[in-house]
């Protein structure tokens, strides 16, 4: 996967919404370290020489442009703990971090969950840029692609970038239709974890949830 996709996936999710006054962060595996998005740089005029390869120590690769972003911690800690992840998508999608500054986690109240392994969990508070940060992110994503952190935002992972963008913008979709049903004094029915089975199921013969 090439540095213009990065860059173009991140421009992508920014155009969206997902990334307002230059946040969130997206990386990809690359080797035994990572590339990352700079701190601090507008999206929408990024390049791929503004990106930061980091070290598995946190160290920025000699030549670097710009610092790498202040939750380099975060994506090197997933890449640790998750050896399947080929790359890291963190936003701060309106309607999924909003769900988080409630801390609430996003139920199995629609199958998509899947998508994310199950269930969302919201993972527990610490403050941005830090190893706690990291820490409790690991914690909350096991078994699971995507996780909501406390009063912050989203993090999804995927093989590809591809599949970690598609999962983040499905994630911001189901929090907002959970919102929905809240706002509207509605209580979700949530599946049983046989409907679940069957989805999953499902999914496997259509070559989705990976």
């Amino acid at each position: 996967m090439s540095a213009a996709a990065l860059v173009a996936a991140a421009q992508r999710l920014d155009a969206a919404g997902f990334m307002p006054s230059k946040s969130g962060n997206l990386s990809l595996r690359d080797g035994d370290g990572f590339v990352v998005t700079p701190a601090a740089l507008p999206y929408a005029g990024m390049t791929g020489g503004d990106l930061v390869r980091v070290g598995p120590d946190g160290s920025a690769a000699p030549g670097a442009r710009h610092r790498p972003s202040s939750e380099w911690r975060l994506h090197a800690a997933i890449y640790a703990a998750r050896p399947e992840a080929g790359a890291v998508v963190h936003t701060h999608s309106p309607r999924a971090t909003a769900l988080s500054c409630a801390r609430r986690g996003i139920p199995p109240f629609h199958y998509m969950v899947l998508l994310a392994g199950g269930p969302v969990r919201c993972a527990e508070h610490a403050t941005f840029g830090t190893q706690a940060l990291a820490a409790n992110c690991v914690a909350a994503l096991a078994g699971r692609r995507a996780v909501l952190l406390a009063n912050h935002g989203v993090v999804t992972i995927g093989a590809t970038l591809a599949a970690a963008v598609t999962l983040a913008m499905e994630i911001e979709n189901l929090a907002g239709q959970y919102l929905d049903l809240l706002a509207a004094g509605l209580k979700p029915v949530l599946l049983r974890k046989r409907d679940l089975a069957e989805a999953a199921a499902q999914f496997a013969g259509y070559g989705r949830g990976g």
